[in-house]
């Protein structure tokens, strides 16, 4: 399988402090990923290093075959979406005006269905007209998502399935709009796009990925499906907290929040 994107030896320092350290990963078409790790591992470094934002310091980055510092910023955009942790808007935009910021590279008449699809999909159709400083955090987190996907579908129309990075998207959600952006980024997955995501929630992690990563201290130290990679073992050593895992019919782990305990306490 050709990756969409994949990383050789990539090393990232800033003023003497190795934030990530020597990686290698490949991501194929269609899978979905998610970076798991405790705080400061590195996890949000490698995103915004995958995402172009971040040039590394040793090793290099390919996506479609190609070095990623040979794109410009315009060709970026239309073969990588990202929804970044933390977006702030200030100015008086509506949801519509923030999702129509998606395609800015494709004529009003092609972006139009997109643009269109992304407010149903995402279930903001009700809040357009709303200026986004005026929604609750959840709310604004929803429009951005809206107006990625219709950055990736622009961008999909002229050159296949693209990548879609997706950091902490969430934090702010409620449980149902956790769900839901998840089935939303699975249906993606099953177009074609490579999906990478920074999640928290190791039991929405299982829920959502085909492969789970695990940073620690800015390596890769775990790589592979949940059932492999979600042990008791990793948790102890990588989150340092004591948990039995459990599993469902299906065999896939859950872990029960009131049976995790700090190791040390």
């Amino acid at each position: 399988m050709t990756p969409i994107i994949e990383t050789r030896s990539v090393t990232m320092q800033i003023n003497g402090a190795t934030l990530v350290d020597d990686i290698d990963i490949s991501v194929g078409s269609g899978e979905m990923i998610a970076i798991v790790g405790p705080n400061g591992a590195g996890k949000s470094t490698l995103l915004r290093l995958l995402s172009g934002d971040l040039r590394p310091t040793q090793g290099c980055i390919r996506l479609k075959q190609c070095s990623l510092q040979s794109y410009s910023a315009a060709q970026l955009a239309t073969h990588r979406a990202t929804l970044s942790q933390h977006v702030s808007v200030t100015f008086p935009f509506t949801v519509e005006e923030i999702v129509r910021m998606g395609a800015s590279h494709m004529n009003d008449a092609a972006a139009h269905p997109r643009i269109e699809a992304a407010l149903d999909e995402v279930a903001v159709r009700p809040l357009r007209h709303r200026q986004l400083p005026t929604l609750s955090g959840g709310e604004q987190q929803r429009a951005h998502f809206a107006r990625v996907l219709v950055q990736l579908a622009c961008g999909e129309a002229l050159h296949g399935p693209g990548l879609l990075l997706l950091d902490e998207p969430t934090s702010s959600l409620d449980l149902r709009h956790q769900i839901e952006l998840v089935e939303i980024a699975g249906r993606r997955a099953r177009n074609g796009t490579a999906v990478i995501a920074i999640l928290h929630d190791l039991n929405l992690a299982v829920r959502f990925a085909t492969r789970i990563i695990v940073i620690h201290r800015g390596s890769v130290v775990a790589d592979g499906v949940p059932e492999q990679i979600i042990t008791d073992e990793m948790i102890r050593k990588v989150f340092e907290v004591d948990v039995t895992v459990q599993y469902h019919g299906d065999g896939s782990p859950v872990l029960l929040p009131q049976a995790m305990k700090p190791i040390g306490l």
